[in-house]
């Protein structure tokens, strides 16, 4: 009978003499790939959507997509007024006052001039919350906005909300 002796597993060595090397080698090089892929699904694409253009308003299901409507309500179209490019009725709007719809900051500064500002706050992107006393109110860092103008009355905000032009067709403001 013949004596064969076989050398336990640990001891195998590679062709550079070193123990257990094409299994480090092997299990170093799954590690890497894994950990290429992982890299790849959390990375940022350049040809995606940007976050212009995003609000904390959804559009609801079954709604048009943005810039399909023309009614000057909201990007994605008309989501408060009867008629589109309605934004509110006259009579909903208090003098010296103003109201929170849609995606607008809709005021009066005095009798008869109304105004419209994106109700999106310059300093940081929260929405403002209310309208009293002649100001608009951010409720994230206390910015305060004119009705009359948008311009930062005091907090952390130090550009104007954005104005929307808008005129008076009827009862109802319309953008203009």
């Amino acid at each position: 009978m013949t004596d064969v002796q076989t050398k336990p597993e640990a001891e195998t060595t590679c062709a550079h003499g070193r123990p257990g090397a094409p299994r480090r080698a092997v299990f170093a090089g799954a590690g890497a790939v894994g950990a290429a892929c992982l890299l790849a699904a959390c990375g940022t694409s350049s040809g995606g959507q940007s976050d212009q253009g995003f609000t904390n308003d959804p559009i609801p299901a079954g709604s048009k997509s943005p810039g399909n409507d023309s009614s000057g309500d909201s990007p994605g179209g008309n989501t408060g007024g009867a008629a589109a490019g309605v934004l509110a009725a006259t009579a909903d709007v208090p003098q010296g006052g103003g109201i929170i719809k849609g995606n607008y900051v809709i005021t009066q500064p005095e009798s008869g001039t109304f105004k419209a500002f994106s109700k999106v706050c310059t300093h940081q992107g929260c929405d403002v919350s209310k309208v009293d006393g002649g100001v608009i109110f951010c409720p994230c860092h206390k910015s305060e906005f004119s009705i009359a103008d948008g311009s930062p009355q005091s907090g952390p905000a130090r550009k104007p909300l954005p104005e929307t032009k808008v005129k008076v067709d009827g009862d109802n403001i319309v953008a203009a």
